[in-house]
């Protein structure tokens, strides 16, 4: 097994430092560890990108096929505390990487309409719930300011609320570098569920 199949590229692109890091990481982790190594075995990711989280901090967002997440999110929260433990200073995020098809004009020839799951709205819902995994959102609030800008607020799950508090950032950043949108995340108050 080489770090080079783990990581899955159109013919002539060779994967960054990154990328060959976080493969040889995956790669150890499938090796050395009994409990991941069925798991792991055939996993393999598109991409890794490198976010600034402010404050001095990174994260790492790996993009993986979509037909690999449900396999990925078997193995989720192992496999992210492990990466987090070799990547240290860095949190780590698994992101399905999923295409955007513009909406047809009329000049445009399509033969078949677009799909639902490819429209801009569903992808950026999906990457939303992608960020914060583990757990679930429970509800969605969108502010629309006095100058048009609009806000959305997330609320989670509480049961996770003391393994994810110290992530909220992070996720809020990676959000915004993907999509643009500003979204801020919480956990609802006990008496507003």
């Amino acid at each position: 097994m080489s770090v080079r199949s783990k990581i899955i590229k159109p013919a002539g692109q060779e994967p960054d430092d990154l990328e060959v890091q976080v493969a040889q990481n995956i790669l150890e982790l499938e090796q050395n560890v009994p409990e991941l190594k069925e798991e792991l075995r055939g996993l393999q990711f598109v991409s890794a990108k490198e976010v600034d989280v402010g404050h001095g901090k990174k994260a790492i967002i790996i993009f993986v096929p979509v037909p690999l997440l449900k396999q990925y999110h078997k193995a989720h929260v192992r496999l992210v505390r492990e990466l987090e433990k070799k990547f240290s200073d860095r949190h780590v995020l698994l992101v399905a990487q999923r295409r955007i098809l513009r909406k047809p004009t009329r000049r445009a020839r399509v033969t078949q309409p677009r799909p639902r799951s490819r429209t801009l709205t569903s992808v950026h819902e999906r990457l939303l719930e992608d960020l914060v995994y583990p757990t679930e959102i429970v509800g969605k609030r969108t502010k629309v300011r006095v100058d048009g800008s609009k806000l959305v607020k997330v609320f989670l799950d509480r049961k996770d609320h003391t393994s994810l508090e110290y992530k909220l950032d992070t996720f809020a950043s990676a959000y915004k570098k993907l999509t643009g949108k500003e979204v801020i995340f919480e956990f609802p108050l006990a008496g507003q569920e």
